[in-house]
């Protein structure tokens, strides 16, 4: 049994047997039924502006203005407006597609490697290393690279491990979980693919150069939100501090990952290095040390710096509780004098006209008397 009824600009469905109760007002409706005009509308078009922008990809608009501000998200502006090509959008939406096993076995079945060397790439926990298949001469290096990760309310630094597979002297595979500026930025230069070395040490020195920058403006956020924290400390200043140091641990652990395995490289014995090659790798080395360096130095002065805040916080504390017990004693005077004269026995001033004046005056001449003991003891500063 159904019922309907549209009673004060409300829509209900009641369903007795099965438990269901809905209700819409006309106002959510109307929105509804708005929305899907304006999707079926967005569906033709090819350019779409910051509002149908908000409705075709589901982002809340803060979160949309902070992609755009961190260009993390193609747009381009016209007139201080921001217009947005959905063929883009799409794109950017499906960068983080994962595959499925049936593509992974037919990409991995087409090229004649290790399904595993694809799964090792993609898995976000899989540690920079390299892994070698004498069988099929197959190698695996797997590099840690920095991306940054933002959300509604922050934005993060972590990394993310990326494959560069050399299949025997036919391929050169980069398997990543999705777009990176690292692989972006070889494109666009000479880069050497049939010597397989020289094009595994540009990504090494790319992505070392990667870490640096991200550094710079890891220790430029460190500096901005210090300067805020010390016109007032709030919790958002704090909370920011925290996912600083979270980023430079991570950046620390990948760091000394990668550096493990330029020092295998160095060796020569898992890919051919070639003299023109020594001087790149070792820039890399370079590189990467310095950004350990710098990854160690901003942790320990974040570290100091939380520490000093957390003990400024305390302190604060415990002047407002100093004050509050001081305030706490002050007042037992009076309750204390009120409650003596409150009793049923024979008391001083008990039939005096002007007695209940003489306790009032000698009860404010106590709290006077023990307010300036505790601004001597530095009890109420």
């Amino acid at each position: 049994m159904r019922e309907m009824a549209l009673k004060k600009g409300s829509f209900t469905g009641n369903k007795h047997a099965g438990g269901l109760n809905m209700e819409i007002t006309l106002e959510q409706l109307n929105e509804k039924i708005d929305n899907l005009s304006r999707l079926t509308l967005i569906s033709s078009k090819t350019v779409l502006d910051f509002e149908e922008t908000i409705l075709f990809t589901g982002l809340s608009k803060g979160h949309l203005y902070r992609l755009t501000s961190n260009r993390q998200i193609p747009y381009f502006k016209k007139n201080r407006k921001l217009y947005f090509k959905k063929s883009e959008l799409e794109e950017w939406m499906l960068e983080r597609r994962i595959p499925t096993e049936e593509e992974i076995q037919r990409v991995c079945a087409a090229l004649q490697i290790k399904q595993d060397f694809i799964r090792y790439s993609l898995d976000e926990e899989e540690k920079a290393r390299i892994d070698t298949e004498d069988d099929d001469n197959t190698t695996l290096y797997i590099i840690d690279i920095p991306v940054i990760e933002s959300d509604r309310t922050r934005r993060v630094y972590v990394t993310m491990p990326i494959g560069v597979i050399f299949v025997r002297d036919d391929y050169i595979i980069t398997v990543s979980q999705k777009n990176n500026d690292i692989i972006k930025d070889i494109k666009t230069e000479n880069v050497i693919t049939y010597k397989k070395s020289r094009f595994l040490l540009q990504i090494l020195y790319a992505n070392s150069k990667k870490f640096l920058s991200l550094l710079y403006k890891i220790n430029k956020e460190l500096e901005s939100t210090e300067n805020k924290l010390k016109n007032s400390l709030q919790n958002e200043g704090l909370l920011k501090m925290l996912d600083l140091e979270k980023s430079l641990v991570y950046f620390t652990t990948s760091l000394k990952s990668n550096e493990v395995v330029m020092e295998k490289t160095t060796r020569g014995k898992i890919i051919k290095l070639y003299e023109e090659d020594e001087d790149l790798l070792e820039d890399a080395i370079i590189e990467n040390k310095q950004a350990i360096e710098m990854a160690k130095i901003y942790s320990d002065i974040l570290s100091g710096t939380m520490d000093t805040y957390a003990s400024i916080i305390s302190n604060n504390l415990n002047a407002v509780m100093k004050i509050l017990t001081s305030v706490t004693f002050i007042l037992a005077i009076p309750t204390l004098i009120a409650s003596i004269w409150g009793m049923n026995v024979e008391l001083p001033f008990q039939r005096e006209p002007l007695g209940f004046l003489i306790i009032t005056v000698f009860s404010i001449i106590m709290c006077i008397v023990a307010t300036i003991w505790l601004k001597r003891k530095r009890m109420l500063n």
